[in-house]
């Protein structure tokens, strides 16, 4: 579960799992961009553009009670190949496809 010491420390996590040679999915890109092999997960950016109209709406006099719950609506796909090499797996083609951004 994403929480902010896992994210502190997400090169540490990456570098054991990557040693261990346990390929593992995380829930933020920042992982999947230090050496971790997959990140799907919300996409935070777009959370936080999202929240501006949310401040708009409290200063403009609404009462941030009477706002509704948002989930996010944007999620992302990102695959290390370098990693997935390094772990000796082959990403299928149709995942590389999907993927929202393919580190090599």
């Amino acid at each position: 579960m994403p929480d902010a010491f896992l994210s502190a420390n997400r090169v540490e996590l990456t570098s054991l799992a990557a040693r261990y040679r346990l390929p593992a999915l995380y829930n933020y890109r920042a992982f999947a961009e230090v050496g971790g092999l997959m990140s799907y997960g919300n996409d935070a950016l777009d959370n936080y553009r999202r929240s501006a109209i949310y401040v708009d709406r409290v200063l403009k006099g609404e009462k941030p009670a009477d706002l509704p719950v948002q989930v996010p609506t944007k999620y992302e796909l990102v695959i290390n190949q370098k990693t997935a090499k390094t772990l000796g797996l082959t990403v299928p083609d149709n995942l590389l496809t999907i993927a929202d951004e393919v580190i090599e």
